[in-house]
């Protein structure tokens, strides 16, 4: 008879990841499977009653006592139904996903069977999609509820730019139109003044003032209480117990620039981020799908003003063989699809059935400890955590850990951390991996480390990683969030990384699949090559 036991998965969560730490919580073997003095003694089949099978079981060499497991044993097997006790039926496993002491069903490993086999129901991610409720103000007044506030966007252009503020002002001129309140920064309403069909004075303008997010940052304003932020329930579920959102609060973000701009607004967003409308205004565009003469329409569609029925989307998916697509000049380019070896299939068309496909982006919540356990500094970042030698002439020397697991000790120019979203900016450069946005992971690459055999790793989002400085190191090392807030690690001082609790959802043109392939194709020429001549 097979080993029987049940098994407790048990996990460390940081703001719900999706992925986990199984582990033997606890085994409990059945008498046959106990280990006895002789191989070759067996149990008399007519003397198998629970109790008479204990007598017969020598020690059992197990951490807990052999007289709990008797105990335990006797009571399961007594209180089975005389069926069961002579049909012998396996007992069944429960799986379980635990986090601080409070558990819950598991969501993809799920019991199969009477063999107890484990099985997974269904893929870890998937497409993120986004709609927007049904509301009616009529039924609304009526009931004694609130009127939904006319929809916000923030609009974050790219500086010294007149061409897109061009553009930028025409958009907002036919938002406004339309009764969408319209958000801009102090730099961006200056140059708005030069424009006739724009009326500052006008209620449907609003000045955005960034606000610092308690619990972010350095100084006084990491020192801010963080319960406005994120409080856990009894259940250990992340909720928002802030006040009640502001109307100067944005519906969506729309960046028109390139990647720099929507690294900008993670670093303005801390927390919670509204769906951003990445629009291409760049040199590159990698994180920028849309073009500026859609940008009106993926405004109107994506706050759900405007509908996309079927229809309209067959004839976007089957324009004569041809796709419009945003090239790294950023001008609309009509690229021929048609491929004699193979058939593409046709992307969904954007906004149908007033579905919006969004990326996940995945940020790291970051501190800076130092050498007496005080917190100095905490930023969330988007791309990847850099920690090198700065400007030392000896190479960084750092002691890292996974979940206080000894990782590596890294002797190299350095070391990075990056989100999938980061996979490729400097991680790509060093060599490591690139990670389709979607996979829920940690990269951590080397910087020309000392050793060869030191590679690039991708760990679960679910695990917390933690340098520092060890004591005997040559010299400081140098910490960099997004390449921005440089700060010099003394001896002793440790950074730590874990995912954050707030991601960046980009909206998708396609979908999250199409859009990253795409990017990789058009920026770095993607795996391109002279394609072999057909074997005559």
């Amino acid at each position: 008879m097979k080993q029987r036991m049940l098994l407790l998965i048990s996990i460390t969560i940081t703001a719900s990841p999706l992925t986990s730490h199984v582990n033997a919580f606890s085994i409990v073997r059945s008498v046959p499977a106990l280990r006895h003095e002789s191989s070759s003694r067996k149990l008399h089949p007519s003397k198998s009653s629970p109790e008479h099978a204990i007598k017969n079981a020598t020690h059992v060499e197990f951490d807990f006592h052999s007289d709990e497991i008797r105990d335990i044993l006797i009571e399961q097997q007594s209180l089975a139904p005389p069926s069961a006790r002579r049909a012998r039926c396996k007992r069944k496993i429960e799986l379980t996903w635990c986090n601080h002491g409070s558990c819950m069903d598991a969501i993809r490993e799920q019991v199969v069977g009477e063999h107890n086999h484990m099985a997974l129901v269904g893929p870890a991610t998937g497409q993120v999609v986004y709609s927007w409720e049904k509301f009616s103000s009529q039924t609304a007044i009526s009931n004694g509820e609130n009127v939904a506030s006319p929809p916000a966007v923030l609009f974050l252009v790219k500086r010294d730019e007149k061409e897109l503020s061009e553009v930028a002002a025409d958009v907002i001129a036919k938002l406004i139109g339309v009764g969408v309140q319209v958000l801009v920064d102090t730099t961006f309403a200056e140059e708005l003044q030069s424009f006739p069909d724009i009326n500052m004075d006008s209620d449907m303008i609003r000045m955005f003032d960034p606000k610092p997010v308690p619990g972010f940052g350095t100084g006084g304003q990491l020192n801010t209480s963080m319960n406005e932020i994120n409080v856990k329930n009894s259940g250990d579920e992340y909720h928002d117990y802030s006040s009640a959102a502001d109307l100067s609060d944005p519906d969506l973000i729309v960046t028109l620039g390139g990647d720099g701009l929507l690294m900008y607004a993670s670093h303005v967003f801390s927390g919670p981020v509204p769906p951003i409308l990445p629009v291409a205004g760049g040199s590159m565009g990698f994180l920028t799908p849309f073009a500026r003469e859609e940008m009106l329409d993926a405004i109107l569609i994506s706050l759900g003003l405007q509908q996309v029925t079927d229809m309209e989307s067959e004839l976007q998916d089957n324009m004569n063989g041809f796709r419009i697509t945003q090239r790294a000049n950023n001008n609309m380019l009509v690229e021929d699809i048609s491929r004699e070896s193979y058939s593409e299939k046709p992307s969904l068309a954007f906004g149908r059935n007033g579905q919006i496909c969004i990326s996940m982006r995945m940020r790291l919540d970051c501190r800076i400890f130092g050498g007496d356990g005080t917190l100095r500094a905490r930023y969330n970042v988007l791309n990847e955590v850099v920690i090198d030698r700065g400007s030392s002439p000896y190479l960084a020397s750092l002691e890292c850990f996974c979940d206080d697991v000894h990782l590596t000790t890294v002797q190299a120019d350095g070391i990075i951390f990056a989100t999938p979203t980061g996979s490729t900016a400097y991680s790509m450069a060093a060599g490591g991996s690139v990670v389709h946005p979607a996979v829920p992971s940690i990269l951590v690459t080397p910087i020309c480390p000392h050793v060869l055999s030191f590679r690039s790793m991708i760990f679960p989002d679910h695990v917390v990683l933690r340098c520092y400085v060890p004591s005997d190191a040559r010299s400081t090392a140098c910490v960099y969030f997004d390449g921005k807030h440089r700060t010099e690690l003394q001896r002793g001082d440790s950074v730590q990384i874990e995912m954050s609790a707030h991601p960046v959802p980009t909206i998708n043109r396609a979908d999250h699949s199409s859009d990253w392939l795409s990017s990789l194709k058009r920026n770095f020429n993607f795996n391109t090559r002279v394609r072999q001549n057909p074997l005559r």
